[in-house]
């Protein structure tokens, strides 16, 4: 979508609008939403050179313009509803363990780890439940809730929609610091969330800022600069970090919409190298290459150590594209039409493909074992799909 066309929706919207939040909201719904704006690329045929198969599907109920990301753990995967209901199922064969009522609409994403599955509320409410699905405790943060709680070390990190980031503890929920920063008039909604590793949480903000914080209290490691806000209008200025940071050995990898894509060295928040690439749905990393879903439906795979490009594979064009996940030789993304793409590593050649229930597959398909992910749709359905 081009920056002339954004510049005359947002006077067009701010007419039907009756405050900014509104016309933050509209935005992110008319660019990124359930609907397709633009017709979404013919697929090509091609010669397969690997076989995909599904190997169980259930359904969990249907997102209704949020985006969930189901969680794995012990074995299970867990996945939630708006209507509030979660659910856990066995990972291997798909068949339901059980499945319980929040109560109220969940609306962000579930995250799973140290015996707890947690899922946040458009109240600002984060639930906690042991993984029998008895409920544990309840913890009120500032605003919804939009993307999956992580867990590690007796602290769950969330991030509210205001930008806020919590660290509760893991044992009753109370707030153990919050970290907050002042962002611009005019921001994304998104479902980006944080990203865990080694007591360290990694994560993007609207103009292009990446921070490093302490897991265990909140203090600020270190900040880096993944895109920097061009432009006249505040349209043409938003560089936001709308996906989850990416952690590879000693670096992190992040990328904006409208913006880059940046390696940082993780020890010091030093930018090694950027790239000007725009992505919503984000980024991964796997056998010294970085793969990025381009905001218009490309995938590209550049070199992890300088962002030189290896390949671009262009055919998915305005297929609403999801992030990548590697799978050995592959690459996986998944689109619009439920359709589950892999894409060989080496050149991006497509090598396999497989629908789902035809109803837009999730920002982030999740990994099963080496050769088998999952994915999550629009319509409710969960699917898990080996490749051979």
């Amino acid at each position: 979508m081009s920056l002339r066309y954004l510049t005359i929706l947002a006077f067009a919207l701010l007419a039907g609008c009756s405050s900014l939040t509104d016309l933050k909201t509209d935005i992110s719904e008319r660019m990124f939403g359930p609907e397709v704006k633009e017709p979404p690329m013919p697929l090509a045929d091609f010669k397969q050179k690997a076989a995909a198969k599904l190997l169980w599907s259930t359904s969990v109920g249907e997102a209704e313009g949020y985006i969930y990301t189901p969680a794995v753990d012990a074995g299970s995967v867990f996945a939630v509803n708006t209507k509030g209901e979660i659910t856990r199922v066995d990972a291997a064969t798909g068949k339901q363990i059980w499945r319980i009522n929040a109560g109220e609409s969940i609306s962000g994403g579930v995250g799973a780890g140290e015996n707890l599955v947690l899922v946040g509320t458009p109240k600002g409410m984060v639930l906690a439940y042991d993984q029998n699905g008895k409920a544990l405790w309840k913890s009120k943060i500032s605003s919804e809730v939009l993307s999956a709680p992580k867990v590690a070390s007796g602290v769950v990190v969330v991030r509210s929609g205001d930008s806020r980031i919590f660290g509760l503890s893991t044992a009753d929920g109370k707030r153990k610091w919050v970290y907050e920063r002042a962002t611009p008039s005019l921001t994304l909604r998104s479902s980006a969330g944080v990203t865990l590793a080694d007591g360290a949480a990694y994560v993007g903000f609207a103009g292009g800022k990446m921070v490093a914080l302490k897991a265990d209290d909140g203090k600020l490691l270190w900040e880096a600069s993944v895109a920097l806000p061009k432009g006249v209008t505040e349209i043409e200025r938003i560089a936001d970090i709308t996906s989850l940071p990416v952690v590879d050995g000693r670096y992190v990898y992040a990328v904006a919409f409208q913006g880059r894509v940046a390696a940082v060295d993780r020890t010091n928040g030093r930018v090694l190298w950027n790239r000007d690439i725009s992505s919503y749905t984000g980024l991964a990393a796997d056998d010294g290459k970085v793969f990025v879903t381009h905001s218009g439906g490309a995938v590209y795979a550049l070199d992890n150590s300088s962002g030189k490009s290896y390949w671009r594979q262009g055919g998915l064009l305005n297929r609403l594209v999801s992030a990548p996940l590697p799978m050995g030789e592959y690459v996986a993304v998944g689109d619009v039409e439920g359709y589950v793409h892999f894409l060989a590593k080496e050149d991006g050649a497509f090598a396999a493909r497989i629908q789902t229930d035809k109803t837009s597959v999730m920002a982030q398909p999740v990994s099963l074992g080496e050769s088998t992910l999952m994915v999550q749709t629009s319509g409710g359905g969960l699917y898990a799909v080996s490749l051979k």
